[in-house]
């Protein structure tokens, strides 16, 4: 990997990859612990196999050898590797972990950008005196998270945020690989049209299908064409993603939530309404937990839908009186999504966001406590209760959380979200 630095630049942007996120970090801890280490045998963090909608969610690089998939059936996995050893997923422990590593993040700029629960860009714009030499300083954080942390990251560098995590998607685990605007003819322009950033596979059979098999087919094509294969919106986008061009800003972090927001994205687009129903349950039992323990209550819901050509759009409304209870927050959404979607046009990302925030103990409208609420309130509590002590997998919601650690696994192996 050719790790010089080109002409001089305006931006340096740093992407921070956890290796394997949710393998990753239950090795640390066993580690810590006293206990094997589950990077160097074949092992996996997924569900019971007989629980058939239990599926992978992080493998080792052994267990890779086995031919064991991130997203495939746990039964599948234990029947191609059957010494496979299997870690019940544990989502508490991967928020902690994500907040240190973002900590040790800001350690080395103030602009730091979560990206997702295991990836952010740093804006190192500016650090020059600090540190004269990028990739100096990539691998002084790289080797700081191992070394506090206990696990391994790829950082990718650039001059902007696309470039930057193409960079980090090079040879892994633990990483350091720069990727300049000169360096594209040799180092990305040769791979497959699929490899490339928010190309999922339907998009890439399109793109093969008109003869655009590189990315350096992509970043020579006529852009008319391109848009008539892939669509406007999209078609300009990828031209611009294969030519290395990306001026999104790093969006920092605000100091105080305003908000409650989650969201995940599909590898393989979603076109039913009943599995959406069941994405969004998982999704408001997450962001309701949060807000719960802020003790804070939600006096506004939204959806955001993002179609497979890149379209977002939003539905929200306002509730008759602030809510923190999950089924309530999950009635709402499902409501606002059959509003704003037919269920035939694919979607490729679902989210829910929690507005008009109060505290807790704010006054209510109501002069009587609704019973049904307040026993769904004491019900939820409980289960955060539960959760904070034993895991959060401890328990699940009707079948949402499986179909929801479906579509996080199709995000660990590969992410399609926009820099």
């Amino acid at each position: 990997m050719n790790h010089a630095r080109g002409a001089s630049r305006e931006r340096l942007i740093f992407h921070v990859d956890v290796n394997s996120a949710f393998l990753s970090w239950e090795a640390a801890r066993r580690v810590r612990e006293g206990g094997a280490d589950l990077r160097l045998v074949p092992s996996a963090v997924g569900g019971a196999p007989e629980d058939r909608t239990c599926v992978v969610l992080a493998k080792s690089i052994p267990a890779k050898r086995f031919g064991v998939r991130t997203g495939e059936p746990v039964a599948m996995a234990l029947r191609k590797c059957p010494g496979l050893v299997l870690a019940p997923p544990d989502f508490r422990l991967y928020d902690r972990c994500s907040c240190a590593l973002m900590d040790v993040c800001h350690q080395f700029s103030p602009a730091v950008e979560r990206f997702s629960i295991d990836e952010c860009f740093l804006d190192m714009t500016g650090t020059g005196l600090l540190y004269p030499d990028p990739l100096d300083a990539a691998y002084a954080l790289k080797d700081r998270i191992r070394d506090e942390l206990g696990f391994t990251v790829n950082v990718g560098v650039s001059s902007n945020k696309f470039l930057a995590k193409a960079a980090s998607d090079f040879e892994k685990p633990d990483r350091v690989h720069a990727l300049w605007p000169g360096d594209l003819e040799d180092q990305l322009w040769p791979l497959s049209v699929g490899e490339l950033f928010s190309v999922g596979q339907a998009t890439a059979a399109r793109l093969t299908g008109a003869g655009i098999r590189t990315i350096g087919d992509l970043a020579r094509a006529d852009p008319k064409r391109l848009q008539a294969v892939v669509g406007a919106g999209m078609g300009r986008r990828l031209h611009r993603y294969a030519n290395g061009e990306d001026d999104s800003p790093v969006l920092a972090d605000p100091a105080e939530a305003k908000g409650y927001s989650i969201s995940t994205t599909f590898r393989e687009d979603l076109t039913e309404m009943s599995a959406a129903r069941l994405v969004l349950l998982d999704l408001a039992d997450s962001v309701t937990a949060r807000m719960r323990a802020d003790a804070k209550r939600a006096g506004g819901v939204s959806v955001t839908l993002r179609s497979s050509d890149f379209r977002d759009r939003s539905h929200q409304t306002r509730l008759s009186e602030p809510t923190d209870v999950t089924d309530e927050v999950c009635e709402t959404a499902r409501r606002l999504l059959a509003e704003a979607w037919n269920g035939r046009t694919p979607l490729r990302l679902l989210g829910i966001a929690l507005t008009h925030l109060t505290s807790e103990d704010a006054l209510q409208l109501s002069l009587f406590s609704d019973e049904r609420r307040e026993r769904a309130r004491r019900m939820d509590k409980a289960v955060d209760a539960l959760r904070r002590d034993l895991g959060f997998d401890i328990i699940r919601r009707g079948g949402g959380a499986d179909v929801g650690r479906k579509y996080r696994a199709q995000l660990e192996n590969r992410r399609e979200r926009r820099p």
